[in-house]
């Protein structure tokens, strides 16, 4: 039986480096990693090529312009990765058969709920990330309705940027730290994250369209530098601000917290609880209590 031959792009990313770590345990599974070092996808037509030349039973999309702030001002590059390259590369991937799985985020809603989003809901994103990230994903499906789309929301790992080593730092360099209080989400380990989607790709069902991927719970900002706090043991007072008082230049949405019922249905997909998973993570960094 020839292995499933998935291609990865943005693979220097947390979420590409987490699947670099899982690929030498995937039986029956072949990777090839691509960053923006070997072929940025704004290479639209030396990526449609190697498509062409190199035959992909999947490719999962994890590259993008991600610096949410920055996105304010530097409108045309964002865009140009997160919403133009998302076409085109679903464009290349409809015309050579092969599967997509495209990353998006819980940024695409205006956090006016109070309830989970649900991948039905009406999508108003409040800063310009979140649009190029919705444009993408209407790009995307425009071109190619076979397409898979995973919404997630703030992302963690052991690798690259993010809050949770964001946090230790500081942690680890001061007598306190202040963290906002009034924003509500999901965080997401990029493990989970990976195990989700390898599940959907050793599924027997392909059902395209989007879906909500994070895990179980939903905290605030300030609530989750807390239990980093906690379970790293770090001698630092961690406290509550409202967003007024930590103003920056894109707009959070206030709540994003997203119903993943529908990816359980479909797949078998079930969430971990967020906390749990933090230890996880913390273990993986050295830092458990």
């Amino acid at each position: 039986m020839n292995p499933i031959r998935i291609l990865v792009t943005g693979a220097n990313g947390q979420s590409g480096q987490t699947f670099r770590e899982l690929a030498p345990v995937q039986k029956g599974i072949e990777f090839v990693f691509l960053d923006r070092n070997i072929l940025p996808i704004e290479q639209h037509q030396t990526l449609f090529n190697y498509l062409s030349l190199v035959q992909f039973d999947y490719c999962i999309n994890l590259a993008a312009y991600t610096a949410v702030d920055l996105a304010e001002t530097e409108r045309d590059l964002s865009y140009e990765t997160n919403a133009i390259s998302v076409e085109k590369l679903a464009f290349a991937c409809q015309q050579n058969k092969v599967k997509l799985i495209h990353l998006s985020t819980d940024y695409v809603f205006d956090g006016n709920s109070f309830t989970p989003y649900r991948e039905s809901d009406f999508t108003n994103p409040v800063n310009y990330y979140g649009y190029t990230k919705l444009k993408g994903e209407e790009l995307a499906l425009g071109v190619n309705d076979d397409t898979i789309i995973i919404r997630t929301s703030w992302l963690y790992s052991p690798y690259g940027k993010n809050f949770v080593k964001t946090m230790l730092r500081l942690m680890s360099e001061r007598e306190f730290v202040n963290v906002v209080d009034d924003q509500k989400g999901s965080p997401t380990y990029t493990f989970d994250l990976a195990t989700a989607i390898l599940t959907i790709i050793r599924s027997d069902t392909w059902t395209p369209g989007i879906y909500h991927f994070a895990n179980r719970g939903s905290v605030s900002w300030y609530e989750f530098a807390d239990a980093i706090r906690k379970h790293s043991n770090k001698r630092c007072d961690v406290r509550p601000i409202p967003t007024t008082e930590f103003p920056t230049p894109a707009k959070r949405p206030i709540f994003s917290v997203l119903d993943c019922g529908k990816i359980q249905d479909t797949f078998g997909i079930s969430q971990l609880p967020w906390e749990e998973r933090l230890k996880d993570c913390l273990t993986k960094l050295g830092e458990l209590n």
